[in-house]
């Protein structure tokens, strides 16, 4: 009977495990693959070795598209933290509304990112220009997408708009795990709100707050319709991210090889700084 019942078990593994390793596993060994030739995307192809690799290095479009994408994953994370902090913190000590008001902040989660990113590009052109004419608001009267030095302002707002409430939820399954006697004991001792947040709340809420800091950067690194949605990397090449400068001129641009060379670096980039987060963050835990 046991038996039995193992082998249903392991034919239900593997109907999901064919499609992992087809749609997933083979597609990332072939991209490894690749990256040691010349191919095109199309036609024949040759071993290069590591010639690839070597080129990334003095590749300085490439270069500036990590530089960006850095600093887009910084900033929106250390911002998307902080604010979710914040609507976490309101959000359980509002008690009536908690149900209706943490539904409402989920909404931008569930939206499309590309649809999103349509409506924020029409309202950056168009609606912000013509309030800020109107207020006689300098700030405003430009569209700030068309700027290089600006436009990677535009993107950060639509990021950390759309994941707060993911991360809002999971500060707040944090908040719910702290006894309320740990409050009563903090008032009775006279400590401030402030003092109450980073002695008592913050601590309490460290490994939320790991796993927000890890799954946001990581996300963020990986920004793609965000960007294509409002600048399409533009102007010019001033907001091109890796993940877009892999799939443009990977895909268009006759570099299927070299930027699958350029995606292996991505990913181990990517795997070093979550294990580097991990790390960090989970020390800090720990006291």
């Amino acid at each position: 009977m046991q038996a039995k019942k193992n082998r249903t078990f392991l034919w239900m593994v593997v109907p999901a495990f064919v499609l992992f390793f087809a749609f997933h596993t083979f597609p990332v060994l072939q991209g490894i693959f690749f990256s040691f030739t010349d191919y095109k995307g199309y036609g024949s192809w040759d071993f290069t070795g590591f010639k690839n690799y070597f080129n990334f290095f003095s590749d300085t479009r490439a270069l500036d598209a990590y530089g960006f994408t850095f600093k887009f994953a910084i900033i929106s994370t250390i911002l998307v933290n902080i604010i979710s902090i914040m609507m976490a913190l309101g959000l359980h000590a509002n008690i009536k509304f908690r149900r209706t008001l943490r539904a409402t902040y989920f909404i931008p989660y569930i939206l499309s990112v590309l649809i999103v990113s349509y409506i924020f590009r029409f309202i950056f052109t168009h609606v912000l220009p013509g309030v800020g004419k109107a207020l006689n608001i300098e700030v405003l009267s430009t569209n700030i997408l068309g700027n290089p030095d600006l436009a990677w302002i535009g993107i950060v707002i639509l990021a950390v708009w759309q994941a707060t409430a993911f991360n809002t939820l999971l500060y707040l399954a944090g908040l719910s795990t702290i006894d309320q006697q740990v409050y009563e004991a903090a008032s009775i001792d006279g400590a401030s709100p402030w003092q109450t947040f980073w002695k008592v709340t913050f601590p309490l809420i460290a490994p939320f707050f790991t796993i927000n800091m890890v799954v946001a950067m990581k996300n963020f690194l990986m920004a793609f319709d965000q960007i294509i949605g409002l600048t399409g990397g533009g102007p010019g090449t001033s907001t091109e991210s890796i993940a877009l400068l892999i799939y443009t001129g990977g895909l268009g641009g006759g570099q299927f090889a070299y930027q699958s060379a350029n995606a292996v670096i991505y990913f181990i980039v990517i795997v070093a700084i979550s294990v580097l987060q991990l790390r960090i963050l989970e020390r800090r835990e720990v006291k």
